[in-house]
């Protein structure tokens, strides 16, 4: 799988780069062309010579090359990578990746790279498990990089915990399946709603919902990453995104939100209609605060548009239409009916009576429902993986 690919390795300081020597041999092995980058600080764990020797290349640590003052060019070996991995990646390399600090050639060549940039850190438990490494690791992601989580197991400092670099098989493993699967939505045009919709009553308080947005930009960001050119239309939310192939639209209201997916929807080839649009509005919206003269209020409600009947009334053959469906009773019936009265391909349904789903949490339990009306159950997990499993749903909807 790797046969013909050029591979940038990054080896930060941590007492885990000694198994950069064994990952660099899996890589060539599967045919792959390797340059090794190194920090100062990992040169004394494991040497340039041995990376240099299992590479069958130069190593490369300084911006000169030695007393000639020939320059090692950054940009260069940014653009040669089809895959750059940063394995084993220190506390100090994630945080200046994170926050755009460029005081090494690894950092240049990261911040120059166009490929995919796969992040493998390696350091204590509570290293790894403090906040800011957390934050540091959630924006790195968020720029649409890849993590290859930790394994659980004895460290160096001799506690037992998460921490540990994933071993070298898992992370050719990873690598081999990108370039399988990772292209799967190469150049689709993709529309995705996300967030709440906020309905103003007056210039101060509205009318909405929970929802976070955080199951939409997690589709927007895997899809991304699969290859597909994303129209992100977004409610009020706090999550952010940042990905070359994501155009965000921010609007507030179901109206504002209808008519920035019919902008683009003709020549969407799929759309995930994420967002928790609300379904009723007030009549009218007061020019001024209103002020607590009575000790009751009458509001006058008039329905939204249904963005996802509005669409699938227009939709052509040739494109997809994926709803969603949060239910509190009867969930799998009223999921079905939507499929119909929305003419979905797809419905992706959670119920709130399910522990760790729906709005507000980082976990997510769905069930995917086709227009065939075949069910798949999936179990409770965070909504990064819950969006592959909406990916690889649509993908085989795609093949069908």
């Amino acid at each position: 799988m790797l046969k013909g690919k050029n591979i940038i390795l990054g080896v930060t300081g941590s007492i885990a780069a000694y198994k950069a020597a064994f990952f660099v041999r899996l890589l060539v092995k599967e045919g792959a062309a390797v340059k090794v980058i190194m920090t100062d600080a990992s040169k004394d764990f494991i040497t340039p010579l041995t990376l240099s020797t299992v590479s069958k290349n130069p190593v490369v640590s300084e911006f000169v090359k030695g007393p000639s003052g020939e320059w090692n060019n950054h940009v260069d070996l940014g653009l040669w990578g089809d895959a750059m991995i940063i394995a084993p990646a220190s506390a100090n390399t994630i945080g200046k990746m994170a926050n755009g600090i460029c005081d090494n050639i690894l950092l240049a060549t990261y911040l120059s790279a166009r490929c995919p940039v796969f992040i493998a850190p390696a350091m204590d438990l509570d290293m790894y498990q403090h906040p800011s490494v957390t934050s540091n690791l959630e924006k790195l992601v968020s720029f649409g990089n890849h993590l290859i989580h930790t394994t659980h197991g004895e460290l160096a400092s001799g506690l037992v915990g998460q921490g540990r670099l994933a071993e070298p098989e898992q992370m050719l493993d990873t690598l081999c399946a990108f370039f399988e699967h990772g292209k799967r939505l190469d150049k689709k045009k993709i529309l995705i709603t996300a967030g709440p919709t906020y309905e103003a009553i007056d210039p101060v308080r509205f009318i909405g919902n929970h929802s976070t947005g955080k199951m939409g930009f997690a589709i927007a960001l895997e899809a991304a990453n699969q290859g597909a050119v994303i129209t992100l239309v977004s409610g009020p939310t706090q999550v952010t995104i940042s990905h070359p192939n994501i155009d965000l639209i921010k609007v507030n209201s179901g109206k504002e939100m209808y008519t920035a997916c019919k902008n683009v929807y003709q020549e969407s080839e799929i759309t995930i209609l994420a967002a928790a649009v609300a379904d009723y509005a007030p009549k009218t919206m007061a020019a001024q605060k209103i002020k607590k003269y009575t000790d009751e209020m009458q509001l006058d409600l008039v329905k939204t548009i249904d963005i996802a009947k509005a669409l699938g009334e227009i939709k052509t053959k040739n494109q997809i239409n994926v709803g969603f469906a949060l239910e509190t009773n009867a969930e799998i019936d009223n999921a079905q009916k939507k499929i119909v009265k929305k003419n979905l391909d797809l419905i992706v349904l959670n119920s709130l009576k399910d522990e760790g789903a729906g709005f507000g949490h980082d976990t997510n339990k769905i069930s995917i429902i086709d227009n065939q009306n075949n069910i798949d159950h999936f179990e409770l997990k965070s909504k990064k993986e819950v969006a592959k499993d909406i990916i690889n749903a649509i993908v085989a909807k795609i093949n069908s």
